[in-house]
């Protein structure tokens, strides 16, 4: 009797293994098929470095205070303060990944970027405690307007425009402020020049359409005005919502560097500087120019060259021409050209030719953008390089000259020495300027 039962106990132990087996291979590739299909909720992308207990709060408050549908999800940018430790009691709650070196705020941001399935996405610094309707307050903000690009809160400690004065020193008394503030009213919602990125609402497919941060700002500071410059240039529009109010302990991360914070923030400027010379000058010039002349929303691709190879992580090259990709056997080798590194990300936004392209006509197409004659505007090369005055370069494209928005935009494309027409500046004031050309972001992260 007992050998039937160990016999019957060995057998329902086999078939409970082969379930479990099957169960797992069936779901691992039902995720699979899935991953790419957002869900309709937001995901929470919180970048951290260290500062465990305001993380620990931050997700606390969420936890508390967030009724819509959400993933959290936290980039640990290489801490020394176990972080996944601190995370136990949210097992299951929280999506975490830790990355093998501190890649800044901007490559934490990425990093959760990729990560996301939210139809919407926030993010959030690590020192900030979310209010009741901090979030439902946002949506409805957002959702007021497809033209709306971007929306932040108001807060207790910024820089700019979402700094409002609060009657509160101590974080007990701000939970009854926040009660009295954050009441429904679209009376104090408006529109921005620029938002910080201390808390940032986004529409997924926008923030595809934009592309990531640009990583070579260190640690922190700049890369959200980088990103929201980009934004603007689209023709999108920024919304603060003003009966959304976040508590924000301020700038945590950036305080803990002492003395390495000033080279740190001098590096950013300059990068900054160095890329877009004048930002607010291009937004008002697009503003006014090609986006009044051309009407509609861009996407950051339309803001790229034509005329360029590009390349992935996998190494797959591709012509730009036009707004459209073109797939390019052999590399980039066979051309005699440096490919620009895109993130895969970006590469899937820009739609495919509508015929594909011979690696001649390619070769061609290219060396015929690098001559340097100085022909009428109706005879130029498409893709032909132009130089204006003040050292301004433009690209000849579909009938207007496309401004460069600086030398770094066009080392970025490897386009500096390239051969530049140079045209009488009647000639070039008679043609209209069309969308400006902006560098790619930097990307380090490998699985970008």
């Amino acid at each position: 009797m007992k050998r039937r039962i160990r016999r019957a106990t060995s057998s329902g132990s086999g078939r409970y293994h082969q379930g479990y087996e099957r169960g797992y291979a069936e779901g691992l590739q039902k995720g699979r098929d899935t991953f790419h299909i957002p869900f309709q909720g937001t995901s929470i992308i919180i970048p951290t470095y260290n500062q465990a207990d305001y993380l620990i709060q931050c997700i606390g408050s969420i936890e508390a205070h967030t009724p819509e549908p959400h993933e959290i999800i936290v980039v640990d940018n290489a801490s020394t303060d176990d972080i996944a430790s601190c995370l136990r009691p949210f097992s299951g709650k929280v999506r975490f990944a830790r990355m093998e070196e501190n890649r800044g705020f901007a490559g934490g941001v990425n990093h959760g970027i990729m990560m996301a399935k939210g139809e919407t996405v926030v993010i959030l610094n690590n020192d900030i405690l979310v209010t009741p309707n901090w979030l439902t307050h946002m949506l409805r903000c957002l959702d007021s307007d497809p033209r709306i690009g971007a929306v932040g809160p108001v807060t207790n400690y910024i820089s700019g425009e979402q700094q409002i004065p609060v009657p509160y020193e101590g974080v007990e008394k701000m939970w009854e402020f926040a009660a009295r503030h954050n009441v429904p009213d679209a009376g104090k919602w408006r529109e921005a020049d620029r938002l910080v990125g201390f808390c940032l609402l986004l529409r997924r497919d926008v923030l595809h359409l934009i592309g990531y941060l640009d990583e070579g700002y260190r640690i922190g500071n700049y890369e959200d005005d980088d990103w929201i410059i980009r934004l603007r240039l689209t023709g999108r529009k920024l919304f603060i919502a003003g009966d959304s109010f976040i508590h924000h302990f301020g700038s945590v991360s950036m305080k803990k560097l002492g003395q390495q914070f000033e080279p740190v923030n001098q590096h950013n400027e300059t990068y900054y500087s160095n890329k877009w010379d004048n930002p607010y000058n291009w937004v008002t010039s697009m503003k006014e120019g090609a986006l009044a002349r051309f009407p509609g929303l861009r996407s950051g691709y339309e803001l790229y060259p034509s005329h360029v190879l590009v390349q992935d992580r996998s190494g797959l090259v591709y012509f730009l021409l036009n707004g459209r990709k073109y797939s390019v056997g052999g590399g980039a080798d066979s051309f005699d050209a440096d490919a620009v590194l895109l993130s895969r990300m970006d590469i899937r936004q820009i739609p495919d030719g509508e015929q594909s392209l011979t690696g001649e006509q390619i070769r061609e197409m290219l060396y015929s953008a690098a001559m340097a004659e100085s022909a009428a505007a109706g005879e130029a090369s498409a893709g032909q390089l132009v130089a204006g005055p003040g050292g301004r370069v433009y690209q000849w494209s579909g009938g207007t000259l496309r401004p460069f928005a600086s030398p770094h935009t066009l080392e970025r494309w490897h386009m500096e020495l390239r051969k530049r027409s140079v045209w009488p500046i009647e000639q070039l004031s008679s043609v209209p300027e069309g969308d400006l050309i902006i560098a790619p972001p930097r990307l380090d992260n490998p699985v970008l």
